[in-house]
């Protein structure tokens, strides 16, 4: 699916990235924990998250994390956005909850980093 298709089923806002929105994205990961995040999340994964300062914007650069969506219609400092621009990390930004945007993103094919925790097979 492509990041402008996630833009429209979560009718987002691109606060950072337009520039991005044909990139392809396969897999999410969401959660506020950003310990939850490090241990989780796969590279080129969206990020959904209420958390908005630098910290997502440092953790998402470090996994290679291909977009941050924020969620609850929350909006990011300045300086998180710049440092999402520097970085070159898009950052969207949904009114929809938490769960109702990874429901959203599911049904139409986007799948969870991991399914269950515990099984050998825990990393897509």
């Amino acid at each position: 699916m492509l990041l402008r298709q996630v833009k429209e089923i979560l009718d987002a806002e691109v606060l950072v990235g337009e520039d991005q929105l044909d990139m392809e994205v396969h897999t999410a990961f969401g959660a506020d924990l950003m310990s939850d995040v490090l241990a989780f999340a796969v590279s080129g994964s969206l990020l959904l998250t209420g958390l908005t300062n630098p910290q997502v914007v440092r953790i998402a650069d470090v996994l290679d994390i291909a977009a941050v969506i924020l969620v609850r219609g929350k909006k990011p400092s300045p300086e998180t956005l710049q440092a999402a621009k520097n970085k070159n990390i898009p950052v969207l930004s949904t009114k929809y909850i938490l769960f109702e945007s990874a429901g959203r993103l599911y049904e139409r094919g986007i799948v969870g980093c991991v399914q269950k925790v515990g099984d050998p097979n825990v990393r897509l």
